[in-house]
Order: structure tokens, then sequence, then C-alpha cells
């Protein structure tokens, strides 16, 4: 057995893998009906399905290999920005059943849905500009961490990086496309076996082997990689994720999407204790990959982000090995195709439709399958230019953590937020996010954290001062509910 080699039966198993997801979403698109079903499933799914559709989701591209990388090159910061991400989706599983019952009290089926019957049209346009951006941006880091595996095979195989990522970006159009969000849904949940059963527990289990026990991981393990630190890179990290989940559109569509307000909390509550179980995972791949890939080898990928698929390839044996860039690829594909359907929700049904709103559904549906089609393109150029997911990420997420967070939240509990307030706020909070970027992130703190705190003063100063003359509905779902 040659090692660090991809064999063709390990080929044809990822392979196999991407026609399955495809042909899922051709299967499911006869669920498809109206608009409603392409955006939330109809409303139908429990909390099971919930829980491994919001898992898979969590741990995406960015989430496995590019925190990995982090892991790999800076030890404990892994551990440190993944906990306020894990703190803010418990936090978000308690209003989940809130969310939940405002989409089926008042019919909202997105956050700029909310905005716009709380705060106008305006509101809900700005919100959704910046939702597509992030989005796109999202995208576009699983889709640099699908090229990074490409490029790995492409030795191998002839297939360049940016053929693979072509390649990628095709599957998870097909299935998006066609199927909306059910073909999200149950591509997710067999995708949620796939990275449990050969990412989170077969390359950490076969790694432990391949060292001989954990008596000689930790003998060998280096201490900076596992001394917890904080800096300020570090502290914008962690705000930019703890306020990013306040308004994740992509969790508010799966509460929305959610049968009942019980099945949203217990869904998004579960989905987020398996992702606080696998924290730990990542940065043991991470680390361990010190012990067991030469150091050139993960150079010579030219990213960190190569650092669990080359851990696969180096310790698992021929069938194994194809099972965990399976798995790995499940792990991107899963997010990926999350964050396109939000984005291609938001710029047909949140943007085009608030400006054109006798469009007809026929055309709404068939302006979502052009859009779910032109978005990832978009996003492949992104990655083509920013070759690094966790780079991306945080890129497109400062910005709107700090613009749109806090808004979000003010939308669904804050009976004082106004319009002025709000727009005030998001303006205040993205202005500062880029202007602090500009100046080269002053003290080394990230730019949510300013932007964050400007997006809060602009909030509730200006809805105070203006909420006496210009109050907004209060979309309260409870009080309409026992008025019926």
């Amino acid at each position: 057995m040659v090692h660090n080699q991809i064999h063709t039966i390990d080929l044809l198993i990822i392979a196999a893998y991407l026609i399955a997801m495809v042909l899922i979403g051709l299967v499911v698109v006869r669920k498809v009906r109206n608009m409603d079903d392409y955006y939330l499933g109809g409303r139908s799914f429990g909390p099971l399905v919930l829980m491994a559709t919001v898992c898979a989701t969590i741990i995406g591209g960015s989430g496995l290999m590019g925190r990995a990388g982090v892991a790999y090159s800076s030890g404990f910061k892994a551990i440190m920005t993944a906990l306020p991400y894990l703190l803010g989706m418990f936090i978000f599983s308690g209003f989940a059943g809130r969310i939940s019952a405002v989409g089926t009290t008042f019919n909202v089926t997105s956050i700029p849905d909310l905005f716009e019957q709380r705060f106008g049209k305006s509101a809900k346009v700005m919100l959704g500009a910046l939702i597509a951006f992030t989005m796109m941006g999202t995208v576009a880091s699983q889709v640099t961490a699908t090229a990074t595996i490409i490029n790995m095979l492409g030795n191998e195989i002839g297939i360049s990086y940016e053929a693979g990522a072509i390649i990628a970006c095709l599957v998870f159009i097909i299935y998006t496309a066609t199927s909306g969000l059910f073909g999200v849904i149950y591509t997710d949940v067999f995708q949620f076996v796939m990275l449990i059963l050969f990412v989170y527990i077969l390359i950490p289990a076969s790694s432990l082997a391949k060292l001989g026990g954990v008596g000689t991981f930790l003998q060998n393990l280096a201490p900076e990689l596992s001394t917890p630190y904080l800096d300020g890179s570090i502290v914008g990290d962690i705000i930019t994720y703890f306020v990013f989940t306040l308004a994740g559109a992509e969790m508010w569509q799966r509460a929305f999407a959610a049968k009942s307000q019980k099945a949203a909390k217990e869904g998004l509550f579960l989905g987020t204790l398996v992702y606080g179980l696998t924290i730990p995972l990542v940065w043991f791949m991470g680390v361990v990959a010190h012990q067991l890939v030469p150091a050139e080898k993960i150079i010579a990928y030219g990213s960190t982000d190569a650092v669990v698929p080359a851990l696969a390839i180096e310790i698992l044996p021929v069938g194994l090995t194809g099972l965990a860039l399976a798995g790995i690829l499940s792990v991107i594909m899963s997010t990926a195709d999350s964050y396109l359907i939000v984005s291609v929700q938001t710029c047909v049904h949140d943007i085009y439709k608030t400006f054109k709103p006798d469009t007809p559904e026929k055309k709404e549906l068939m302006l979502t399958r052009v859009f779910a089609v032109v978005l990832p393109l978009g996003a492949l150029i992104i990655a083509l230019y920013i070759k690094n997911a966790y780079n991306i990420l945080m890129f497109a997420w400062s910005f709107y953590a700090a613009a749109a967070g806090l808004p979000a939240f003010a939308a669904l509990y804050w009976k004082k937020a106004t319009k002025a307030g709000i727009l005030s706020g998001m303006a205040a909070g993205f202005s500062v996010t880029i202007l602090w970027k500009l100046i080269g992130l002053p003290f080394g703190i990230g730019a949510t954290v300013p932007g964050a705190i400007a997006c809060l003063l602009a909030l509730v100063l200006v809805s105070l001062a203006t909420y006496k003359k210009n109050p907004t509905p209060f979309l309260d779902p409870y009080m309409k509910q026992a008025a019926e």
C-alpha cells in the first residue's frame, strides 16, 4: 500500500458522492409546488431533520478546513474563535421559537421580510443588499475549500484548481436551483451522516491509531499549539462570530422552515450541541497534522486549508481515503448550498420583488433558478481572487455582523426600535467597519468590534429620539394568537 496517493477507487467514491447529490436534488424537485416550498420547504421540517441541516450548515468548509488550518498555524485560536459562535448559536436557539411564530403568524419568510413589515421597504432593501454580499462571500469560502481539495487531486487526474472549483459549483447549482430548500435540507441530512462518520470519527481515530495513542500525541504536542491566549485579532473574530449569530440569515431561514415553534427550538439546539462536540476534534485534526504530515507537503498545497484532506490522504488506506474526502466535500457542499439558497431568496424575493411586487409566482420561481446559477459564478470569482477560506469568511462576516446583528435582534424584540434608528444603526455599523479596515485595524482589534459599537449607539440613540413621533408596528405573534 502506497500512502499519499489518490487511487482510482477513491476517485470513484468521490464521483459517486457528487452524483448522489445531484440525484437527490432531481428527485425532490417534485416537492416544489410554489415559492413557499422553494424557500422554506413548506414549513414542514421536524427537530431531527433541522438538527442535521443546522449542524451540516455550521460545519462548513471554512469551519472545518479553514479552522483546522488556523489550528495548524495558530493552535488554540481555533477553539477561542469557535466558542463564541457556539454560545451565540445556543442563545439563538432560545429565540428560534419566536422567529418561527412570527413567520407563521405574519407570513414572514426572511429577515428582510420582517424589516419591511416593521420599518418599510428601504430597511428591507438595505438589509437585503448586506445579506446578498455576505452570502456570496460565504459561498466563495466554500468554493475555495473545494478548490483546495480538487487541487490536491489534480496531480492524479489532471484537473486544475480552477476546473475543480467549477465542477463543485455546478453540482450544488443543480440541486439548489432545481429543488430549493427541499434539495438543500435532504442533501444536508445525507451529508450530515457522511461528515460525522468519515470526517469527525474516522480521521481523528485513525490519527491516534497511527501515532500509537493519546499519550504519544500529548508527549509530542508543541506547547504553543495548546496554550490559550488572546490578542486583538482573536477578540475581533470572537465579536464577529457572536454578533453574526443574531442575524445569520441561513439560521433564521431554518427557524422559519420548522413545522412548529418547538421543532425550531429543539432542532437549532441539537444542531448547535453536535457542532460543539466537533470543535475540539477540528483543533485536534489541525495540530495532529504537525506530527503526521511533513510540513513541506502542507506548504506544497499552498494553503493551510489543505491540512485535513492532507491528513486523510497521509494516514488512511485505499477506499477510506475516498470516503473521508467525500465527507470533507459534504461538509463544504452542505454549507455552500445553505448560503446559496439564502442569497437567491434575498436577491429575488427581498430585493427584486420589492420593486416589482406584482411578479407572478411562476416568473419568481424562474428567476430564483437563474440567480442560483449566476450567484455561484460571482462567488467563484471571489474564490479565485482570495484563496483562503477562513480569510474570505471573516471578510464577509465582519461587515454583516457589525451592521445587521443588533438590528435583527431589535426588530424581533425591541418595541421602541424605529425605521430611522434601524437605518442609522446599519449605516453606522457598515461605515465604521470599512473605515476601521481602511486605517489598518488600530490596536490590532478586528473591525467588527468598533462597527458593532457604532451600530448599537446609533440604533439606540436615534430610535429613542424618534420613537414618540414615528413609532413602528411591533410584530408580537403571541398577542395576535391570544386575540384570535
